[in-house]
């Protein structure tokens, strides 16, 4: 049995005051559906098993290149991390893993694997950091990790991430993420063609270390922290890795990572179709970064992506087991409150994609019927599939309303008073 951060007996109150109107809702909806030829039980069914990690970091308070404000009850650690993002999946009991981020989660891997089963969370992918440096460390990424000239600097980040590699196996991870902020500023800088060399085979090293078992997931990023170029800057070198690497090696799709106007969803079917989609971080985007909530932009982008996951469900494509993963930075919010958020909009794009109806598309696209086409998907998206959400997390002990619920149960307020407040602000992001 899994310890409880909030008392179960409030859940249960809390969803007790909204039991008769989501079973109105959600009688509503189903009628509705099945007038669709829709099983609105199929879809919950599906909506159930349906899960996404939170990170680590999370959960604690973001920032900007220009300043961080710290909010009340931070955790102070990794494992008052985990009681926040124990939180998270009692509510919601869609994030039953927590992806960790080395060196910032470095502990006892016994202990972070008795305290995971103690709150009932596994643990998903691995994450490490070389762009940014340790205190104590011998070189410095200031210029670069995997790609740096100076092969002492290289060796350094490579030996990191197969330490990454252990702690993950010690506590059940399966997988490795690698982003790097290597790149240049200025023009003529970097050698592009020497750098990117150095980056493929550093990663070459690391691919040595994987588990049999084991997936490298390798992600891009079009620009920050450096400005004109960067190692992996797009989905296509970020494909050709992969390629090149070998089949445990993976793309990971962050859909803040892109240039204004990309159209995502067609990168994720490239990648699904050639076997090289890895997986996800859900978060969202207006300008340039990953810093807001999923769905909290451009909630049918986030559709449309889950359009092709389903898809490609349905067809039956092979190994198709993409990892998803919200990665997200909080500066004016309650990061439990974000994250539970973004665990509901992210399993609501599914839930839109599998009501959508899969023969009149097809149909309408055969028939090079561009109108209806479009009208099919956003007949799907449309509908208000919150009755689902809801009653799957009923069933599965979470809250109705996992929000109302965290607000009613105090738990900022408590762990404000056990947890010491960061003092004044700082810059540069956690």
């Amino acid at each position: 049995m899994a310890e409880f951060r909030i008392a179960p007996d409030l859940v249960a109150a809390e969803n007790d005051k909204r039991a008769a109107a989501l079973k109105s809702d959600y009688e509503a909806l189903g009628a509705a559906l099945a007038r669709r030829g829709v099983d609105i039980e199929a879809v919950t069914t599906k909506v159930s098993e349906f899960f996404v990690a939170v990170p680590s970091w999370g959960v604690g308070t973001g920032g900007t290149r220009f300043a961080r404000f710290p909010g009340t009850g931070e955790p102070r650690g990794i494992f008052d991390k985990l009681d926040d993002c124990a939180v998270i999946q009692q509510l919601t009991r869609a994030t039953p893993k927590v992806s960790l981020h080395i060196p910032w989660d470095k502990a006892d891997p016994r202990e972070l694997k008795a305290k995971g089963d103690a709150l009932g969370l596994g643990f998903d992918a691995m994450n490490s950091n070389t762009f940014s440096d340790t205190p104590g460390q011998a070189h410095s990424y200031k210029f670069g990790s995997l790609s740096h000239v100076d092969a002492a600097t290289r060796a350094q980040a490579v030996e990191h991430n197969i330490e990454c590699i252990e702690i993950g196996k010690a506590i059940g991870s399966k997988a490795l993420t690698v982003w790097i902020g290597d790149g240049s500023n200025f023009p003529g800088q970097s050698n592009f063609t020497r750098a990117f060399e150095r980056y493929l085979a550093s990663m070459a090293d690391i691919y040595k270390a994987l588990p049999d078992d084991w997936r490298l997931f390798s992600e891009h990023k079009m620009y920050e922290p450096a400005f004109y170029s960067t190692i992996v800057q797009d989905w296509g070198t970020n494909y050709l890795i992969a390629q090149t690497l070998g089949p445990k090696a993976q793309c990971l799709v962050d859909l803040g990572h892109h240039a204004p106007n990309t159209n995502i969803e067609m990168i994720v079917a490239r990648l699904i179709q050639f076997g090289k989609l890895g997986g996800f971080h859900f978060n969202d985007s207006k300008y340039g970064d990953d810093d807001l909530d999923a769905g909290a932009i451009e909630p049918y982008r986030l559709f449309l992506v889950f359009n092709e996951l389903v898809d490609a469900e349905r067809r039956g494509v092979n190994d198709f087991n993409p990892a998803h993963m919200i990665d997200q930075s909080h500066n004016v919010t309650d990061p439990i409150e974000s994250l539970i958020s973004s665990a509901n909009e992210i399993r609501r794009a599914y839930a839109q994609a599998l009501i959508v109806d899969r023969n009149a598309l097809a149909d309408y696209q055969d028939a090079n019927d561009a109108l209806m086409a479009s009208e099919t998907l956003k007949r799907a998206y449309r509908a208000d599939v919150e009755p689902i959400l809801a009653e799957a997390r009923r069933r599965a002990g979470g809250a109705v309303d996992p929000v109302a619920t965290y607000r009613a149960s105090g738990y900022r307020r408590k762990v404000a008073g056990e947890r010491p407040a960061s003092v004044g602000g700082s810059g540069g992001i956690i």
